[in-house]
């Protein structure tokens, strides 16, 4: 509660670089490696998290001076200590586990000495890095073994473990080039807090861009932050990558961001030794701007900086006022590809393409069943190119190992520039091809879809994994009773469900989309008659009485009963859509 009201009132100070003080100290291999590691088998030099365990006055004191420079937020030397990365060292999970409980304990015990001696109240950070792999490009390891994101979610989870009971006041993921790797390990961290005695840690998440203002898997920076939200960090920014001063177009692509922004900066861009040489005024003039303009929240260092760059920044941000946090918009829902999507009342009506839908096109089918995976992804590019926002993707066919084409396709989809632009509807009636497709995609993809057809507790459960995988959802019009084909039954129905997911599965509103049953009308069965005007009075009190739920629907399900006679059956959707857009459709398959 401290931390969220110092937050709001002034810049909080983030500290400097850990490698680059270590590296002052030109520490020898012995000194990794100390008497416990003296035989260890590979070389652990550069490995500067087991210094915790080897040299912890040399981490001691680093925290130390940049206290005593002013920083409010110490981090962990704990950046490259998961399991993953630590087997490069060849270091066994059990000394990992050790490595993060020393680091935090040795950051939390400077915070806590600092403040007996003279009332300096700070706080700890557990540095979580990215990782040495890129889930997105399918890393695998020398032997063949192609990493999962369970994998990295596991390893997240334990670091995050033991981080938490060496008493950090909060996690930062920093240095993230890959969001798939940051879904992946937020995904691990949350479950680490919410199996801990202290689920209020807030959660930083910081991302390092390419000079193209891209993520080096490919995603803006607007589209990465759509990617996340669902962590609901208490601050997102930006680290490393380049120097402050390149940094003002993306920082202002912030301001809009209903959390904290935080920026830590290299000292300027490597010389050509690889060294920082920016100095400590520099930098400082060139954060004050930022600073003066009210754009940060959380100021510090990266690569190259030292406690005498903190020292020149705290005193800028002691004369600024912070960013001022914006409230969420109720009513936008963010999807993202490589790109942002936002589907808002401001926005365009979004299409969704169904054509690599097996059911619902006979090309696509045929491609599949034949393995011509290039030609299926022109499918995707041209549905993009016919103005579709998001690409439904089903792979349900009897003929079919649904799960494998599924996964097979969208990793696939980052190979078309057009394709991957554009947020992905994974569509299945099978939930576990859902869950595993969400395993691969770093973008905010849509789930189509759950309904309340096999009780609540299955629809609750469904929910909850897919908000703890980053997705919006597609909810049907159906209960354990059968399909809503009435007025009455729609609402009966979405407004149960609405208040399942807003109440007990920590949904908001935005975030989902009623599929409330666009039926066939013109059957010459009198109970149809009303299945159109039924389905647009059903937007409208959707639309009156649950804030913020999106609409969606499959048009072409209105005129199946004139199939043959196209130049009807456009006429009809184009008169429908008229009238549903009217009432606040957001979107169409």
């Amino acid at each position: 509660m401290q931390f969220n009201k110092e937050l709001s009132q002034r810049v909080l100070v983030l500290d400097g670089a850990m490698g680059t003080m270590i590296q002052r100290h030109n520490l020898t291999e012995n000194d990794f490696r100390g008497t416990r590691f003296a035989n260890h088998s590979v070389n652990l030099k550069g490995c500067n998290d087991l210094l915790c365990l080897t040299r912890p006055d040399i981490i001691a004191d680093i925290h130390r001076q940049y206290l005593l420079a002013g920083a409010d937020i110490i981090e962990t030397n704990s950046f490259n200590a998961n399991t993953l990365s630590m087997g490069e060292y060849q270091l066994d999970d059990s000394v990992v586990d050790e490595i993060n409980l020393a680091a935090a304990r040795l950051a939390r015990a400077e915070v806590d000495r600092l403040k007996a001696e003279n009332g300096h109240i700070a706080w700890v950070a557990g540095s979580v890095g990215p990782g040495n792999i890129s889930l997105s490009i399918a890393a695998t390891t020398a032997a063949g073994h192609k990493f999962t994101f369970d994998e990295v979610a596991e390893a997240y989870r334990r670091q995050a473990a033991k981080l938490i009971e060496g008493g950090v006041d909060l996690l930062l993921l920093e240095t993230i080039f890959d969001t798939l790797n940051a879904k992946a390990s937020i995904y691990g961290v949350r479950r680490a807090i919410a199996e801990s005695s202290r689920p209020d840690i807030p959660l930083m998440i910081s991302v390092t861009l390419t000079e193209r203002g891209r993520t080096l898997s490919g995603q803006t920076l607007k589209a990465f932050v759509a990617s996340i939200a669902h962590a609901n960090p208490i601050a997102v920014g930006l680290n490393c990558g380049f120097g402050a001063d390149m940094m003002a177009p993306f920082i202002e692509q912030l301001q809009d961001i209903p959390f904290y922004v935080s920026i830590h900066p290299n000292a300027g861009l490597p010389d050509e030794m690889g060294l920082y040489t920016e100095t400590p005024e520099l930098m400082a003039a060139t954060i004050a701007s930022y600073l003066q303009r009210g754009w940060i929240n959380i100021v510090g260092g990266c690569c190259g900086t030292t406690p005498a760059h903190i020292a020149a920044i705290a005193r800028e941000a002691a004369k600024a006022y912070p960013r001022v946090k914006p409230a969420e918009t109720p009513d936008n829902l963010y999807l993202s590809g490589m790109e942002a999507i936002c589907v808002c009342p401001s926005g365009p009506f979004v299409k969704v393409g169904e054509r690599c839908n097996v059911a619902g096109s006979r090309k696509f089918l045929r491609l599949i069943n034949e393995g011509n995976q290039s030609e299926a992804l022109e499918i995707a590019a041209s549905q993009v190119d016919k103005g579709a926002l998001i690409l439904d993707i089903n792979m349900d066919d009897g003929m079919l190992d649904a799960r494998a084409e599924m996964a097979s396709f969208v990793e696939l989809l980052p190979l078309d520039p057009k394709a991957s632009s554009v947020a992905v509807m994974i569509d299945s009636s099978d939930f576990g091809v859902i869950e595993s497709a969400m395993k691969l995609i770093q973008g905010r993809p849509v789930v189509n879809s759950i309904s309340l057809k096999e009780g609540e507790e299955a629809f609750l459960s469904h929910a909850r994994k897919i908000r703890e995988l980053g997705g919006a959802v597609v909810v049907m019009a159906f209960d354990e009773q059968g399909q809503a084909t009435t007025l009455e039954r729609r609402i009966e129905i979405c407004r149960r469900a609405y208040h399942l997911l807003t109440e007990q599965a920590g949904f908001k509103g935005h975030d989902i989309i009623f599929d409330p049953n666009i039926l066939t009308i013109g059957t010459g069965i009198a109970d149809h008659d009303r299945y159109a005007l039924d389905f647009l009075d059903a937007v409208s009190w959707i639309k009156a009485n649950l804030p913020g739920a999106k609409v969606s629907g499959g048009v072409s399900n209105l005129s199946f009963a004139f199939r043959g006679n196209n130049l009807l059956r456009k006429a009809m959707h184009t008169v429908f859509l008229a009238h549903a857009i009217e009432r606040g459709m957001d979107m169409a398959i």
